[in-house]
């Protein structure tokens, strides 16, 4: 009897804590919501108002007149859904060349995709740069895409997963039925990865939508990305801070639609990785 209690009073103060981490990491977003619907003198008061306000669609037409922002959507879907997609591909193919199969060099070449997550990526910008300048592709979205389409995360990543995920027997069984390198990626790597893959897609898509800094480097207020049009809302000598929130709020959008998409997959490949280890 006593270690029922015991367990529903562990039970409800665990609960407890989720609702207040809940309400912790949700604040910032409402907080953008109620800024975005409000005038930049209400938020300028000591006490702001907690609730949403009649403003936010005003707010957002200030964006629109602002900024390109129609645009910059645009580029930043392209630009983020091309790298996730790439990344994902490129990853799962390697992941799974470095799990299951044997060559020459394997461990070699793993150490060097590790030992290149330690070097700061500042560090190739400049000879980046001068390569793109050569290829004309200076204020091109392919410049921004192209950089990111592998990553060695990526490859690190699906292929911890696939040692753990994908049998020796499936694949020789896959073998002795006559099944090509090619047929066994597309038949059984890729169902098996499902759950990581959609990890992956998440975290290289909120990362590729982020980046400000090689962007605003290889494309122009033309051309912009989101994060780079968001920097010319609210000028002037007193920052309107109302409009700020509504072109953050509307850069947010497409990430939570994409975890909104995906939250089923990322939360399975989440559970499996943790009951494995």
């Amino acid at each position: 009897m006593s270690a029922t209690v015991t367990a529903r009073r562990g039970g409800r103060l665990t609960y407890a804590v989720l609702v207040c981490a809940v309400l912790v990491s949700a604040f910032p977003l409402y907080w953008t919501l109620v800024a975005a619907s409000r005038s930049n003198a209400e938020l300028a008061r000591p006490l702001p108002a907690l609730l949403p306000g009649p403003r936010l669609l005003d707010n957002f037409r200030s964006v629109l007149d602002e900024a390109a922002i129609g645009k910059a959507l645009l580029n930043s879907l392209v630009v983020s859904g091309s790298i996730t997609a790439g990344t994902v591909l490129c990853s799962t193919l390697a992941g799974f060349a470095f799990a299951k199969l044997r060559f020459r060099g394997r461990g070699a070449l793993l150490a060097a995709v590790v030992a290149s997550m330690m070097i700061p990526p500042q560090l190739g910008v400049i000879p980046l740069f001068m390569l793109i300048v050569k290829l004309h592709w200076v204020n091109q979205l392919q410049a921004v895409v192209l950089p990111g389409l592998v990553s060695a995360f990526g490859v690190f990543f699906m292929r911890q997963f696939l040692v753990q995920s994908l049998p020796d027997e499936l694949i020789e069984a896959a073998r002795v039925d006559g099944a090509s390198h090619a047929r066994i990626f597309w038949s059984i790597v890729v169902p098996i990865a499902r759950p990581a893959m959609a990890v992956l897609g998440l975290l290289t898509f909120m990362t590729a939508w982020n980046d400000f800094f090689w962007p605003i480097v290889a494309l122009s207020s033309q051309e912009p990305t989101v994060q780079v049009a968001l920097r010319q809302l609210g000028g002037g000598y007193v920052h309107d801070q109302s409009v700020i929130m509504a072109g953050t709020l509307l850069g947010t959008l497409p990430v939570l639609l994409v975890f909104g998409l995906l939250g089923r997959q990322i939360v399975g490949g989440i559970m499996q990785g943790a009951v494995k280890g």
